[in-house]
């Protein structure tokens, strides 16, 4: 069986390393991580040599700024590493006729929608992160038509720093914790986002559809605000004998950020499954999964 040979952007980031411990138990694929020294996203004039030169099958645009109050201070390194590199990746890409897979973010949106944000939504960046976001999509269009940008939210697993794993810290050392209760969005398992890129990617190979091509939404199934995930978190925590805690319900104005976060985060997937037959799944199910996975 010939192997596919998928590259990804990035090293130790939450999707890398999902989709290196996925792509290694899917006997048909061979993941490749690629990130510094040899590729360094803050220099995107050396990104497309570096990419063209592990002669990839596809290329998974995963490694990002993700810094989200940082970036207010330092747009114009996020900006090289989100925008000007995508648009680099996506180039080397074309040349090498290869599709890209390319992971984008609900901060593209301004979140003042009351419904679930559909791709053909007019996006209005809020802050620094996703003016940065928004910038590597728009390059990667400019460039290629052999993409799929996945705009998804609220990641979490068991790597790297993440909601969950801090609400789980915080509750060793304290009873109650108080939670955002007026932001709403889909939480999503950086897991399950490996096994929906592979999905995609493996479509993207076998089939030149337009249709299957474009800007998608792929998050978990089901909404929270950040207040239920955290007491959804210490449910599953408390059923495994691990830290638990009080959620005390706050408003966002209690809890002020450098970035001005969306209210309304949640997106919906539908055209991901209508055209890829990829719906990930339901967060509560995975959120227990990956708690049981970190508990000792």
């Amino acid at each position: 069986m010939t192997r596919l040979r998928f590259v990804v952007t990035g090293l130790q980031g939450q999707v890398v390393t999902s989709l290196i411990e996925r792509g290694g138990a899917a006997g048909d694929i061979e993941i490749v991580a690629i990130g510094r020294p040899d590729l360094d996203l803050a220099q995107p004039d050396g990104v497309a040599a570096a990419i063209q030169a592990t002669r990839p099958d596809l290329v998974i645009s995963a490694a990002a700024h993700t810094a989200v109050d940082q970036a207010e201070t330092e747009e114009d390194l996020a900006t090289r590493i989100n925008g000007i590199s995508a648009g680099e990746i996506a180039k080397a890409a074309a040349k090498l006729g290869v599709p890209l897979v390319h992971v984008s973010t609900d901060y593209v949106f301004d979140g003042s929608k009351p419904a679930p944000y559909r791709e053909d939504d007019p996006v209005a960046p809020l802050g620094a992160y996703g003016r940065s976001k928004l910038a590597g999509e728009m390059a990667i269009q400019q460039v290629t038509d052999n993409y799929a940008i996945l705009r998804t939210a609220w990641v979490y697993s068991p790597f790297g720093k993440n909601f969950l794993k801090t609400m789980l810290r915080l509750a060793e050392s304290r009873d109650t914790l108080s939670v955002v209760a007026d932001q709403v969005g889909n939480p999503t398992s950086a897991l399950d986002i490996a096994e929906g890129i592979l999905a995609v990617g493996r479509n993207l190979i076998s089939d030149r559809s337009a249709g299957l091509r474009g800007v998608f939404h792929m998050t978990g199934q089901g909404e929270a605000s950040w207040a239920e995930f955290a007491t959804e978190i210490f449910t599953a925590s408390k059923t495994f004998n691990g830290p638990f805690a009080q959620v005390n319900p706050i408003p966002s104005s209690e809890y002020p950020t450098p970035a001005k976060r969306p209210a309304n985060s949640r997106l919906d997937c539908s055209r991901l499954h209508d055209a890829h037959g990829v719906m990930l799944p339901q967060w509560q199910v995975s959120t227990a999964s990956i708690v049981r996975r970190l508990l000792p």
